[in-house]
């Protein structure tokens, strides 16, 4: 380390600590401190200890004041900065606009409360350097809920914004829904509705997500809790027209999503087009009529049928066989534990001692066991005052078996613009919705337990998430190389002639997953294992002497200084 004295053209020169460090042949310099404001007998002093040359008491005394997590903190919120998400958040009142970008940081390096986040961002409780390098002094979790506020006001804005960035026209829209419970019973929002928690007795909120092609978060919606997800498209459609001023739109969502009453009412008269999947009963009734023919796709997992059902649009049939395998086997899964249970209740109907009686009371319990597993259809019941007889429905389980790991898409994109192959992985995409889900929910951002009882809070909070995962999503991929995640899927889809096999990880990545380590040598991490490694990277208070304390930065770690680089920022205090 070393005092430089960088000239400036009209004004003093700036004094600035600094390092030099090498990166294979490379050496490279970074600034550690600004020392301008400093006394020159302070600098002097500084530069001295910096060259080993004795000191004078009482400045030869070195004492570190405070020291926090600050490597973490230097990569999100330097994120947040070179994507510009600080300046799309309001910049007026100017400390509720720091606070909202202090929120959104912090969902990222340590998700928690309002209470528990202000604290962290206070001085005199700090759990990392976040306050101090937005110089925010005490904070109110009151000043916290007013930042809320703040920030959802400007949702529309800063959404439009990420539209712009993300989404032209022609593009793909993916869009999908899930749903998390609430504490308490106060917020109009919160309804009984279908969990996808595993949560049926909470109640609930739903909201969906619009996502760009690559997975990239664009915009979020907040819904009542007991919402149909088929209800809410017509909002997208009109969020993409209206305010995103989109054209031409090809949107990609689910079969509970896009249904042929969401594509006649709300689709069509948009001029939006489409891809979505069929559901099960319309993919038996293909079958049934025959134009689906599963002997076809004994060689092949891929084709195009036509329909006088679906006209005007594109069938795409696919099948994964390792699918099939699986659907098979949790099916006899399914089946044997269910004539277990029935086994149990025919026992129980012709034991000697106290049996089961009563046609209505026989149903009552044979009707709980099918419906546990969702096993009625493959089951056939006799069923007297005094007999319960049950056999396997083999016709049923027959041709339920002949589309095990069959899907079919449907599209009314001309094959010109979306091919077949295009088109599959393009439905494939969702799966980075449902990636984004599992990040908000769950590995990184933990969305719940949501305690906020106005709607408008619930509101901004799903919004700061989302903002939140917009950063994870922007680190994921610049960090590929050093995750476990596969950083080299252009070239899995391009080694693999099927569709299927193209969305499954690539080899390297397996590879990388298997050692633990990258190509390079350095060990794999977890997004959040990553952030804790860059949390060593401390920022510290020093004091020389009876000088004044001056921040000075711990030297990283190659591993840290290698993220840094990747994200093509600088380490800066």
């Amino acid at each position: 380390m070393y005092v430089a004295r960088v000239p400036n053209r009209n004004s003093p020169p700036a004094i600035l600590l600094r390092e030099s460090y090498r990166v294979g042949d490379k050496i490279k310099t970074r600034t550690l401190a600004n020392l301008s404001r400093w006394p020159e007998a302070k600098i002097q002093a500084l530069a001295r200890v910096l060259r080993d040359e004795p000191v004078a008491a009482p400045a030869d005394r070195f004492e570190i004041e405070r020291s926090l997590p600050h490597g973490h903190i230097a990569a999100v919120l330097g994120m947040a900065r070179k994507l510009g998400l600080d300046r799309l958040l309001p910049r007026r009142p100017s400390r509720l606009a720091k606070l909202a970008l202090a929120m959104i940081v912090a969902r990222v390096v340590g998700p928690a409360a309002k209470l528990a986040t202000a604290r962290q961002l206070s001085a005199a409780t700090a759990a990392h350097s976040l306050g101090a390098v937005l110089e925010l002094g005490p904070v109110d979790e009151d000043e916290l809920y007013l930042a809320l506020d703040l920030l959802l006001a400007a949702q529309p804005k800063i959404e439009s914004a990420l539209a712009r960035r993300h989404l032209k026209g022609g593009c793909l829209v993916l869009y999908d829904l899930t749903s998390s419970y609430l504490e308490g019973r106060c917020c109009p929002l919160a309804q009984y509705g279908y969990s996808r928690d595993g949560k049926p007795g909470k109640l609930q909120i739903v909201y969906g997500l619009l996502c760009a092609a690559d997975g990239c978060p664009v915009a979020v919606e907040v819904f009542d809790g007991n919402v149909g997800d088929p209800s809410t498209l017509a909002a997208q459609v009109t969020k993409l027209k209206q305010r995103f001023k989109l054209d031409r739109v090809v949107l990609v969502g689910d079969r509970g999503m896009i249904t042929q009453a969401r594509i006649r009412e709300d689709l069509k008269p948009a001029g939006l087009d489409w891809v979505t999947a069929l559901r099960a009963p319309a993919i038996q009734a293909l079958a049934a009529d025959g134009p689906l023919q599963p002997s076809l796709f004994d060689d092949r997992d891929i084709g195009e049928i036509h329909s006088p059902d679906y006209p005007g649009e594109r069938l795409i049939v696919c099948r994964n066989r390792e699918l099939a395998a699986e659907r098979a086997r949790k099916r006899e899964d399914l089946l044997a534990a269910t004539e277990k249970d029935l086994a149990a209740i025919a026992a129980a109907v012709t034991r000697a001692r106290q049996p089961l009686r009563g046609k209505d009371k026989i149903a009552l319990k044979a009707g709980g066991v099918l419906g546990r597993r969702k096993m009625a259809k493959h089951f056939e019941l006799t069923i007297t005052d005094t007999s319960f007889v049950f056999v396997r429905n083999t016709a049923a389980i027959t041709r339920e078996a002949a589309l095990d790991g069959f899907y079919v898409l449907r599209t009314n994109v001309p094959t010109e613009v979306l091919d077949t192959t295009t088109t599959v992985l393009a439905y494939k995409a969702l799966a980075g919705v449902e990636r984004a889900f599992r990040s908000i929910k769950t590995v990184d951002l933990e969305i719940r337990p949501i305690h906020h009882r106005l709607a408008d809070r619930v509101r901004a909070h799903v919004f700061l998430c989302m903002l939140g995962y917009y950063l994870i999503w922007h680190m994921r991929q610049a960090w590929a190389e050093l995750l476990f995640d596969d950083h080299d899927r252009p070239a899995a889809a391009a080694a693999r002639p099927s569709p299927v096999a193209a969305a499954k990880i690539s080899p390297a990545a397996h590879t990388k997953a298997a050692r633990k380590h990258t190509a390079d040598g350095r060990p794999v991490h977890s997004f959040r294992s990553l952030l804790h490694d860059l949390a060593t990277l401390t920022r510290n208070r020093v004091r020389f002497g009876d000088a004044p304390p001056v921040v000075m930065l711990a030297r990283p770690t190659a591993l840290q200084q290698h993220a840094f680089d990747k994200l093509a920022i600088a380490i800066t205090p």
